[in-house]
């Protein structure tokens, strides 16, 4: 066997490292910098969204404080605390994963999974409740007394901020269901930590849209 293919061999016996990258740090540097990247659009995306949220809002200030009755601030203060333990949680998984404690990093990625999962349930009684009381899209409650019509403009706008941010909430959840069956299968070592890493930042950017959120939407009044 020539040297070439000597080499090339071994390269492919490295745990954790695709073909195209010569190591795991070269390997990490370029999916840091392709998940940033990808960050970089959806801090785009849901600017557009606070864009239109503050140009109706100076609109029809008096509409969007009077919406704030109509929301729990309690269901949301708790939805705030869930996804910054699940915060915590996966940057911990991700220190977990450097140092090589598999134990530590499966136990981070489950309670990050168990918030996660907690948040769109508390997520679902709050529309629930407004399915109850008619605010959702298609019950729009215009006519009845005492509910002026200024309220379609803010919850149109909540149900679009609120229903995509959940979206990628259980997007979320996917990766990391997908990242606990590797952990649990061995996969990442102290070399080979990067999917979690990646995971672990695109989590904090829905954390912080979700702290955005919750002020200018449950707080407004």
């Amino acid at each position: 066997m020539s040297a070439e293919a000597h080499a090339h061999a071994e390269h492919e016996h490295v745990h954790g490292l695709a073909h195209h990258f010569e190591n795991h740090e070269q390997q990490f540097d370029s999916g840091k910098l392709g998940i940033w990247i990808f960050l970089f659009t959806e801090i785009m995306f849901f600017s557009g969204l606070f864009v239109a949220y503050t140009v109706y809002r100076s609109m029809r200030p008096d509409i969007f404080q009077n919406a704030a009755q109509y929301l729990d601030t309690t269901m949301g203060a708790i939805n705030t605390g869930v996804l910054l333990l699940s915060s915590l949680t996966a940057a911990w998984g991700v220190r977990c994963a450097q140092l090589g404690n598999k134990k530590g990093l499966i136990l981070n990625l489950c309670i990050t999974i168990l918030c996660a999962f907690g948040f769109m349930f508390i997520k679902y009684l709050e529309y629930s409740h407004k399915f109850h009381v008619g605010l959702l899209p298609g019950r729009w409650f215009v006519e009845e007394a005492g509910r002026p019509d200024g309220l379609k403009t803010f919850f149109s706008i909540y149900f679009v901020m609120t229903g995509l941010h959940g979206i990628h909430v259980l997007a979320g959840i996917v990766v990391f269901v997908w990242l606990l069956r590797r952990a649990i299968r061995g996969d990442f070592t102290p070399e080979y930590y990067g999917p979690v890493d990646f995971a672990a930042l695109y989590w904090h950017l829905v954390d912080l849209i979700w702290i955005y959120l919750f002020p200018l939407l449950y707080l407004i009044n």
